[in-house]
């Protein structure tokens, strides 16, 4: 038996409206988080689209993604910490997958070396290290640890 029940999560596009929501997630689940400018501006760029996931109508999550030719970046990926490994992320990241694999046959992250909850998310779903961005990260103590990148190979068009 699983330690929780699977919870009801919907993911809904992100739009302008949603970027306070968006910002106060990101300054809740990371040490150095974007202002809110900056997430509205990279949202109202070209290729850019967004997720905001919701569970009984509260938000729990968001992302933003970049789409350029064939290519598809996770530029942020959020959960409310006091929400996390309760599957949030997993269905964000499977909602990611399922928007890109229609008009992309690769997508991308980075991901702190720090944080194998996110990092083992990630493998799960398929991705492999393809490089690493050494001190690419502040973290509050400010140390500086690595990120990793990493590629999901993706079948255009259909389910991979």
């Amino acid at each position: 038996m699983s330690r929780v029940a699977k919870l009801a999560v919907t993911c809904e596009a992100l739009d302008r409206g949603q970027v306070p929501i968006a910002t106060a997630i990101y300054a809740r689940a990371f040490d150095e988080p974007w202002p809110e400018a900056a997430i509205a501006d990279l949202l109202k760029g070209a290729g850019c689209w967004g997720l905001i996931a919701s569970v009984g109508g509260e938000p729990v999550g968001f992302t933003l993604c970049r789409s350029v030719l064939d290519e598809v970046e996770i530029l942020t990926f959020a959960v409310d910490p006091e929400r996390r490994r309760l599957g949030i992320g997993r269905t964000m990241l499977e909602e990611v997958i399922r928007i890109s694999v229609k008009s992309a046959d690769s997508l991308y992250l980075e991901v702190g070396t720090d944080n194998p909850a996110a990092l083992g998310l990630y493998l799960a779903a398929g991705f492999k290290e393809i490089g690493r961005r050494k001190n690419y990260y502040r973290r509050a103590d400010r140390s500086l640890v690595d990120a990793l990148i990493m590629r999901r190979d993706l079948a255009i068009g259909g389910q991979q």
